[in-house]
């Protein structure tokens, strides 16, 4: 799930001034970030026991994944309708409100068919949180914008990287546990919001989006070719992340170990290698070849499948390049967006979302009726497709890079970060 915006890729706040003296609003926002963002990887660890505890089948818990992305892919065409009516904090709490209620009663529910649907509220949660959280912060942040885009991506990345500890940690006692410790930590995230962060008003009737809106963005060729090749993408994420815990045999602690290794190396690759790289080389062609080598490292999973060591060492170096891919990604399809980042960031992650959120079911599909390989093979084949496409339609996607934030656009950029509220 790609969140990294490109003004923060030229920043390198220094580390005092980026955490002092931060007002107690961005402190609970953070808070809240990082526990939404656990629960990207946070089933991962209990896939095997949820299987065997629930007597579901591969496929059966590979909907984990598909409701959860499915439906942050759809309500990414209504969380921009929803903030810009009843404003950032109350859609913040409403989502809040929704991972609480969802997580909790998964870790209560008694078949894999009722975990599943509340994984996809849950899911419908985080696409209302996330579309308010950074321009909470924005807002309230002190030392510029890209110090607070630097905070909100921290927060991502010890999320991610958390996510599959506590997830083994607390899986060890059982499989119910997670989901409600995820419930625990964000009603803790929900009372400190309300008390921490002040309403702000709706934006002005014409400043509104609607339902359509990003929709009507796809009419661009540009932004719907960016958002094939990031379908393409998610595709090969989504198969490695929902599908690889299952064939590794590990037990729920060792599973949170690598995992926790490779959110780590998610993380780096997001924050330090991609802007680093982005300033060596163009940004296109660079995610070309992160594509490309993602694909060799889902061969290479595929390849060695009865072998342990070799799956563990492919799935935690995968974390250093599909973090700097995600990086890329974002850059590259809001810079070629002919309209405004938020309703831009909607329309292309409804398609890569929609469209990548049946790589887990299909995963599982695969390892029933062809081989434990399969679903790798064919991830493989899919994100390599996704990066000739990138190379071929270079004309439409253009190389963009990322913009540098500098004293005098400052102003701009906050727009644009303002913008990026329902992204």
């Amino acid at each position: 799930m790609s969140t990294t915006t490109p003004i923060a890729a030229s920043a390198a706040p220094d580390g005092e001034r980026l955490w002092h003296g931060q007002p107690r609003a961005v402190w609970a926002v953070l808070f809240a970030c990082v526990v939404a963002f656990m629960g990207i990887g946070l089933v991962d660890p209990i896939l095997p026991i949820i299987a065997d505890g629930l007597h579901a089948t591969d496929s059966q818990v590979q909907l984990l994944f598909t409701s959860y992305f499915l439906v942050i892919g759809v309500s990414n065409l209504f969380a921009g309708f929803v903030s810009t009516r009843i404003g950032p904090k109350y859609t913040l709490l409403l989502g809040l409100g929704l991972v609480v209620v969802c997580s909790a009663a998964a870790g209560a529910s008694s078949s894999v068919a009722t975990v599943v649907a509340f994984r996809a509220g849950w899911g419908l949660g985080i696409a209302l949180f996330v579309s308010t959280s950074m321009s909470i912060i924005i807002g309230s942040a002190r030392g510029g914008v890209s110090r607070a885009v630097i905070l909100f991506e921290s927060a991502l990345g010890i999320g991610i990287a958390s996510g599959p500890l506590v997830g083994g940690l607390l899986g060890g006692v059982s499989w119910r546990a997670p989901f409600f410790g995820v419930a625990v930590l964000m009603g803790i995230a929900f009372l400190s919001i309300t008390s921490q962060v002040r309403p702000t008003p709706p934006p002005p009737v014409r400043e509104r989006i609607s339902i359509a809106d990003p929709l009507k963005a796809l009419s661009h060729r540009g932004l719907l070719a960016g958002s094939i090749v990031a379908l393409f993408y998610n595709f090969g994420f989504f198969t490695l992340l929902a599908y690889t815990p299952l064939p590794l045999g590990l037990g729920v602690h060792q599973l949170g170990i690598v995992f926790f290794g490779w959110g780590l190396l998610v993380a780096l690759g997001a924050i330090v290698l991609a802007p680093r790289l982005s300033r060596r080389f163009p940004p296109l062609t660079l995610l070309a070849l992160v594509m490309a080598l993602i694909g060799a490292d889902l061969l290479v999973i595929g390849l060695g499948i009865h072998s342990t060591g070799v799956m563990i060492a492919a799935i935690v170096a995968s974390g250093l390049v599909l973090g700097t891919g995600n990086a890329l990604l974002s850059t590259i399809l809001l810079n070629v967006s002919h309209t405004g980042a938020s309703v831009a960031a909607s329309a292309t992650n409804f398609v890569r979302f929609v469209g990548g959120a049946i790589a887990p079911f299909l995963a599982g599909k695969l390892s029933e009726q062809v081989s434990i390989g399969a679903p790798l093979y064919v991830a493989a084949g899919v994100i390599t497709v996704g990066s000739l496409l990138a190379l071929a339609w270079r004309g439409l996607l253009g190389e963009a890079g990322p913009r540098t934030l500098t004293d005098q656009d400052e102003e701009h950029a906050l727009a644009v970060e303002r913008e990026l509220v329902n992204a």
